[in-house]
């Protein structure tokens, strides 16, 4: 049976830092359904009633754009071992981007990889448990490290003229670029 609660309890709290992936759904008035799953030391609860997670370089810039355009954001995570349960946030969210007032703030609660191009903060509306009883029960055998890998073999200038041309969404919805390289807890600043 589905529980609905106004913010994040403690029990909540504990079952999310023992996840080690968790999904991401946003959508914009029209187009595309963006469903994306989520790994690394990512995520952070940075109060009962707002959390937050980096958002590396990858091939699209979806949850960005559809935050930019509308702002709900859903966030799922399954307890893969026991008890079964699964956990949905639904609030409304923004992209705080390196260039941007209180990414500093924001970034001091993470460990910057390297790629980071954007920390997502999301206001919390309602919280939702449910039995999770059709979760199968998994182990994680190890994280993959190719994103990081990827990134930290990007020079930085390549990068940089690589997103610079990324404005738009799979749907044509704008995005802004970071204006800086993330090369891990050191920054490379634009020319």
């Amino acid at each position: 049976m589905a529980e609905f609660f106004d913010e994040l309890s403690d029990k909540h709290i504990a079952m999310i830092e023992r996840q080690p992936v968790f999904f991401v759904a946003t959508a914009a008035a029209e187009g595309r359904v963006n469903l994306s799953p989520k790994g690394y030391d990512a995520f952070r609860v940075l109060s009962p009633k707002r959390v937050a997670y980096l958002d590396l370089s990858g091939s699209g810039n979806e949850t960005h754009a559809h935050l930019v355009a509308d702002g709900r954001i859903t966030l799922m995570f399954c307890n893969f071992q026991q008890p079964a349960l699964i956990l949905r946030i639904y609030g409304r969210g923004v992209p705080v981007l390196p260039q941007d007032d209180g990414w500093d703030e924001l970034a001091a609660h993470f460990t910057l990889l390297p790629g980071t191009r954007q920390i997502f903060v999301i206001e919390i509306e309602s919280v939702q448990t449910s039995c999770g009883w059709g979760v199968p029960l998994m182990t994680l055998e190890t994280e993959r490290d190719t994103l990081v890998k990827y990134h930290r073999q990007t020079e930085p200038a390549a990068w940089e003229e690589k997103v610079a041309g990324r404005v738009r969404s799979i749907d044509g919805l704008p995005t802004r670029a970071s204006d800086r390289y993330i090369a891990g807890n050191v920054e490379a600043a634009s020319e």
